[in-house]
């Protein structure tokens, strides 16, 4: 049989709705950003804290899926591989000298390094300069689309090792290690390693060089990701497993929350400021796999809003953050009060992205390369039976 794994297709679905729901809320909390809410406050940041620390980890990780089912399919790996590169260089170029660009504008407008004038700005922007707070022409939040297109060309290059070595993690072994539960605690290990060395030396900026921490994360996730696609008993331990995990998740994000609420004293203390440490990246991975689990029970299945999102969810992806942006400094010349303003941004962003999708990008072909549009809505299909 010919199996479709519609759920993984949900799942990157997901991790991009996530992704843009998220960037919302970081116009509202006290972390620093591109520009603020006047009515930024705590108040959502518990919420963001147990979001924060595995969002971009899902997304890497059903990345590295996605490049597995892609390479294995391809007969030459390097025409394979530049048509990937094509694929991702294409929206990321376009991205960050044309969509982006508003959010420095209005960045550097809030900071009072410039003064009003788009176009003069603008021009700039393409030209670039490092003399303000912030490098430009960036790529802002497109910088996933940096760190994937490298990805890919290193997991090209040594794509057949990486199969072999895939192959001998779906020999019997695997469920006695990784069975019982352990599947949801022990891999995170390794990201316990990288919490206590190269994350404190270089902390994540999304600069690409240098950024040796959040390669070695990301990196991982995705390796992980192409090695584990296709490994039946890694899908089968989530599948039994995840109802029990997802309570354990649930205990877990309460302690932490609780910690995170009063860091200020648990920082100043050395054992439980390392045990909140490892229970965050514990935390991160025992998410990740309890959301691949409930997928397999409750989203394996075709429906035409998966069909529709699996093609727009990228296109919405580079487009939500420049809305947020200028929408949000819009609507806060309005005085509207926090909840107002906030569903007003909530349906303007959303909103924003499906028209411009539906108005302009979809009925215009020679505009879906620029969006990372190619094609049919790539799907994730199993093996057929041997």
């Amino acid at each position: 049989m010919n199996t479709r794994r519609y759920d993984l297709d949900w799942v990157r679905v997901i991790a991009f709705g996530l992704l843009i729901f998220y960037h919302i809320g970081m116009y509202y909390v006290t972390w620093g950003w591109h520009v603020k809410s006047p009515y930024a406050g705590e108040f959502s940041e518990p919420a963001m804290r147990l979001l924060n620390p595995w969002r971009l980890s899902l997304l890497f990780f059903i990345s590295g899926i996605a490049i597995r089912y892609y390479y294995d399919k391809q007969a030459t790996l390097w025409k394979a591989g530049f048509v990937r590169f094509a694929k991702l260089f294409i929206p990321l170029f376009f991205g960050m000298h044309v969509i982006v660009a508003p959010q420095s504008y209005y960045e550097l407008l809030a900071s009072g390094e410039i003064q009003p004038g788009f176009w003069d700005f603008y021009i700039t922007y393409l030209i670039g300069t490092d003399d303000f707070s912030v490098h430009i022409p960036t790529w802002n939040h497109l910088w996933y689309v940096a760190y994937l297109l490298i990805y890919c060309a290193l997991a090209g290059g040594v794509f057949r090792p990486i199969t072999w070595l895939s192959g001998q993690l779906e020999k019997p072994w695997f469920s006695r290690w990784f069975g019982g539960g352990r599947i949801f605690i022990l891999p995170a290990l390794i990201f316990v390693l990288y919490r206590f060395t190269v994350d404190m030396y270089y902390p994540e900026k999304h600069n690409l060089f240098g950024d040796w921490g959040a390669h070695a994360r990301y990196g991982t996730y995705f390796l992980i990701g192409i090695l584990l696609a296709k490994n039946e008993q890694f899908w089968m331990l989530l599948k039994t497993g995840w109802r029990k995990a997802a309570i354990a998740v649930v205990v877990l994000g309460a302690v932490l929350t609780l910690t995170w609420n009063n860091w200020s004293f648990i920082e100043t203390q050395e054992i439980p400021l390392q045990v909140a440490r490892i229970g965050r990246v514990v935390y991160a991975w025992a998410v990740i796999m309890v959301i691949f689990g409930a997928a397999q029970d409750y989203l394996n299945k075709p429906s035409s809003a998966l069909s529709y999102f699996t093609k727009a969810v990228f296109p919405y992806y580079i487009l939500h953050q420049t809305i947020i942006v200028v929408a949000g400094v819009w609507l806060s010349g309005f005085a509207l009060g926090a909840t107002m303003e906030f569903l007003s941004l909530l349906v303007i962003t959303s909103g924003g992205c499906v028209l411009l999708y539906e108005l302009i990008i979809r009925p215009l072909g020679w505009l879906h390369p620029l969006f990372g549009v190619f094609g049919k809505a790539p799907t994730f299909k199993g093996d057929k039976a041997k």
